[in-house]
């Protein structure tokens, strides 16, 4: 998968200016270098993420399938509540 455009990036940068629960103490400049870092870092890992995944999950789930996977355990990580803004009903 390929690493997100300047748009998208700049999107998610400021979304997460604008999350109130997001609490960001630094300067927005940090906030960018580490939306830019997790971006890349997921790219990096991609193929490591695929290996992990067990077949026959891994062989037969596009490519958006496994992202959506992989943000969906992301977001319950962040809490219930944000999981089921993105997902709805999760239990």
């Amino acid at each position: 998968m390929a690493q997100l455009g300047e748009t998208d990036r700049r999107r998610i940068w400021r979304g997460l200016m604008r999350y109130l629960s997001f609490g960001w103490p630094g300067l927005k400049a940090d906030l960018r270098a580490a939306v830019d870092a997790t971006d890349a870092w997921i790219d990096d890992n991609a193929a490591s993420y695929n290996s992990a995944l067990p077949q026959p999950f891994r062989g037969a789930a596009s490519e958006g399938q496994k992202t959506l996977l992989f943000c969906a355990v992301a977001a319950m990580r962040v809490g219930i509540g944000f999981a089921r803004a993105l997902f709805g009903e999760v239990d």
